[in-house]
């Protein structure tokens, strides 16, 4: 039971971590729904965390966010692989065998390749609208938001079995 309910608190953790990258997809003709906002609410925070944090200039800030949002976007797309890896774990737990675990390791492995392939892409936009530093500064800000979401789904995600 402790195991399932872990597993439950992980649909919350989920969504911060697809909206920590996302961009709002709420077309104009549709209603939204309340966890669109919290989506939505989520990033906007994060984009304040990172300009509070970033002590961008005017002329920084004007070539920085434009990236920024496109690196957002990519990063909403691993993120989303995440959230149906963290799903298909779910559903396979109880009764995984090796081949649902080699599986779900693989996929493991090719979003993390992944994400450390578009950290490295990005490097040269990031560098050709800021300072070094800054840059560095901004690196080490993705790099906190992402430990601090890995810690929480680590913290509530079940060891295989």
């Amino acid at each position: 039971m402790k195991n399932i309910r872990k597993i439950s608190k992980i649909a919350v953790l989920v969504a911060g971590l697809i909206a920590i990258g996302m961009t709002p997809a709420i077309a104009q003709d549709k209603p939204v729904d309340n966890m669109q906002i919290v989506i939505e609410k989520v990033r906007a925070d994060k984009k304040l965390f990172v300009a509070a944090n970033m002590e961008l200039n005017e002329t920084e800030a004007k070539a920085f966010w434009p990236v920024y949002e496109i690196y957002q976007d990519e990063l909403f797309l691993l993120r989303s692989r995440t959230a149906k890896l963290i799903k298909d774990y779910s559903k396979a737990f109880k009764d995984m065998g090796d081949k649902e675990a080699k599986t779900l390791l693989d996929e493991f492995i090719e979003i993390e390749s992944l994400g450390l392939k578009l950290r490295k892409s990005y490097l040269s936009k990031f560098r050709q609208v800021l300072p070094e530093k800054k840059v560095a500064r901004y690196y080490q800000i993705e790099n906190k938001i992402q430990a601090a979401l890995y810690y929480e789904l680590a913290k509530e995600i079940p060891l295989v079995q």
